[in-house]
């Protein structure tokens, strides 16, 4: 269940309380009896993995980039056929 920071506006008291997302918000102070208002406190989301950040899904970079494990746990590495030279036309 999340928690929910209030203050009073009369008297300045806050305090915090555990709450079910049903519930319905404190209205009433219980140190002097005044209004209540709710505060907002940041949000505790940690993002993991890719895919959170702009670099993560932009550029060329991150599409050519291949685990070395790979090629090597095959047991084959691949090499790349020659280039082959253009034929002379004997002008």
């Amino acid at each position: 269940m999340p928690t929910y920071a209030y203050a009073c506006k009369d008297c300045g008291h806050d305090f915090e309380i555990v709450q079910s997302f049903s519930d319905n918000s404190l209205t009433t102070c219980p140190e002097c009896g005044g209004t209540l208002r709710k505060k907002f406190n940041s949000v505790g989301v940690v993002f993991k993995g890719s895919g959170f950040y702009r670099t993560d899904s932009r550029g060329s970079s991150s599409q050519s980039t291949v685990p070395a494990a790979s090629a090597s746990s095959s047991g084959t590495a691949s090499t790349p056929a020659p280039a082959s030279a253009p034929a002379s036309s004997g002008n």
